[in-house]
């Protein structure tokens, strides 16, 4: 029996992990968010409305919405300016990783 409860708390242990892992925002060093602020502010994009779509981290971003690329050094995201909010995007998934304020 003690093995056993020893094996379904490892397991437990090891799901707790991986739900944190997949519950984590994406982390956008200051320094970093600087350059991306700096980068979108010389190729200003038209805001868009995304009716139906909540603009939160996870949200995923419509196939018809273009995604810019970010010439940025170690940033692989994607962005687009919905209702006036910058937003990061992962490019295969779609989902938005990180909102700019």
């Amino acid at each position: 029996m003690r093995m056993h409860l020893s094996s379904a708390l490892a397991g437990l242990v090891l799901l707790g992990g991986i739900g944190a892992a997949v519950a984590q925002d994406v982390v956008i060093a200051p320094e970093q968010e600087t350059v991306i602020r700096e980068y979108v502010k010389k190729q200003p994009l038209a805001s868009v409305n995304l009716p139906g779509v909540e603009l939160n981290i996870g949200s995923t971003v419509p196939e018809t919405v273009e995604l810019q690329t970010l010439d940025v050094p170690d940033v692989q995201y994607r962005y687009v300016v919905v209702d006036g909010r910058t937003v990061l995007v992962e490019p295969q998934s779609r989902k938005i990783v990180h909102i700019l304020n």
